[in-house]
């Protein structure tokens, strides 16, 4: 009778894979819908990135002389200690592109804005875009949209108006922008304040912001200057004022183009809100109805999805809300028990992108996220993914493997799950299971049942079975 002496099998020494690749092979065949095709007279997307490269053709510029004149995020800082743009950086930038000292600010902020520059606390580095400005379209069409959506700060508000009726107006804008885009050529400003009036009432109504009962009128009419209340009806004295700027400031990013008393969109402008609007039809004609549902049920809703079509669900889902709120939404259903959302969370996470970078940050002392996070920051960092778990130590590769796994067994099939050893850092078998033993996963028990009942090889399941027997027990 032949012993079973359990073998140092070798493991095949591969790149660990993301958690990604789990609902990847986990995808079954789905019906595509096909690709939405934009308006008739949409510019070719290499030409609408070459109109993005010259709208922000300034904003490259001083990104790139910042990149060689400062090394931002390189250990180099300026003269006053900091890669920012301080007075004295602003005048040397001014000197050597030709440019007045508020011409560099304005291209700064735009650079900021786009995502050619990056700030972190008291330095700044070149952003991601910068580097593949050149040959990469989409990057560029994705840097304008990220000024597009930052409209309301790239031009000063103007003074004198309450905050809240800004937030409206910005809230209202969206509506605005998609009646320019249906109309398709010159909008008069009348019918656009007229919009907007409709508009900020329902927003007003949403809130419950309107007088009940009998109302006594008005003992003489307000002083000019005096602020609307903010439960009166929208009027023209006080929005008008507020379209005048929205306009501006969304001329001023090259959305749209104001003048004569009436507003066009321009091609990036039309194209921009087409996308938007199309985002938004494709996350509402979804299974799960995915633009409505918490940040959880919309996971799960991804789950089947292939990559690409996954990551315009997270699109539309993230232009429905606040980015704010968005994040926190994700983090809290990456804190869940289901490994399997934890990972497309950070799948999520990533197409928001730098905004998001506080708050993962936020979470590297927690264990559980923690080699998420890490592998999310090294990639925002500019690390190529395929080597962005060098970032890890050993014990948080490991506790991320053995997470994976936990997310392959609970919805994946047998086969993935055996050839999910092939991603483990550990050269051998035994070598994997001491360390998974010691790493202290909640699910490994399951992890390492599943693994030994998955596992073709009678000699390694039957190692791996009793690992999860010394995990359950305690023992060694």
């Amino acid at each position: 009778m032949t012993s079973r002496i359990p073998r140092d099998s070798r493991l095949r020494l591969v790149r660990p894979r993301p958690l990604a690749a789990a609902p990847r092979a986990m995808n079954q065949r789905r019906s595509r819908r096909p690709a939405p095709r934009p308006p008739e007279g949409t510019p070719a997307p290499a030409e609408l990135a070459g109109m993005a490269r010259s709208r922000l053709a300034g904003a490259a510029r001083l990104a790139r002389w910042a990149d060689a004149a400062l090394r931002p995020g390189r250990g180099n800082a300026t003269s006053d200690g900091k890669a920012t743009l301080a007075d004295a950086t602003t005048e040397r930038a001014a000197a050597d592109l030709g440019l007045t000292p508020a011409q560099i600010r304005a291209d700064w902020d735009t650079a900021r804005l786009a995502g050619l520059v990056e700030v972190h606390g008291d330095s700044a580095r070149p952003g991601w875009r910068l580097r593949a400005w050149d040959r990469d379209d989409t990057a560029v069409l994705r840097g304008w949209v990220a000024l597009f959506d930052a409209w309301s700060l790239a031009h000063p508000e103007p003074a004198g108006h309450e905050p809240a009726a800004v937030a409206e107006v910005v809230s209202a804008m969206p509506q605005v922008l998609s009646f320019l885009q249906l109309s398709a050529g010159p909008v008069p400003v009348e019918q656009l304040l007229d919009l907007l009036q409709q508009r900020v009432r329902e927003l007003r109504t949403e809130r419950c912001e309107v007088p009940y009962g009998p109302q006594r009128e008005p003992a003489s009419p307000p002083a000019p200057g005096t602020a609307t209340p903010v439960d009166a009806e929208p009027g023209e004295a006080e929005l008008a004022p507020l379209l005048d700027w929205a306009l501006h400031a969304l001329a001023s990013v090259g959305a749209l183009t104001y003048g004569a008393g009436q507003a066009t969109l321009t091609p990036l402008g039309s194209w921009a809100v087409w996308v938007k609007l199309e985002q938004i039809c494709v996350a509402a004609q979804s299974p799960a109805g995915n633009i409505e549902a918490v940040a959880e049920d919309m996971l799960r809703g991804c789950a089947q999805l292939r990559p690409n079509a996954a990551r315009a669900e997270y699109r539309a889902w993230l232009a429905a809300r606040p980015v704010g709120s968005a994040v926190t939404e994700l983090l809290d259903a990456a804190r869940g028990e289901d490994a399997l959302l934890r990972g497309l969370a950070f799948e999520a996470l990533r197409v928001v992108g730098a905004p998001a970078e506080h708050d993962v940050r936020a979470v590297l002392a927690e264990p559980t996220l923690r080699p998420y996070a890490l592998l999310w920051l090294a990639e925002h960092d500019g690390a190529d993914p395929e080597d962005a778990h060098e970032v890890l130590t050993r014990e948080e590769a490991t506790w991320l493997w053995v997470d994976t796994a936990a997310a392959v067994a609970d919805h994946g099939e047998a086969p993935l799950l055996v050839r999910h050893l092939e991603s483990a850092v550990q050269p051998t078998v035994p070598a994997l299971l001491d360390e998974v033993r010691a790493v202290g996963h909640p699910r490994t028990v399951q992890v390492l049942v599943a693994l030994a009942a998955a596992h073709p090889d009678p000699a390694l399941a039957k190692a791996v079975r009793r690992a999860a027997f010394q995990v359950h027990t305690g023992g060694s």
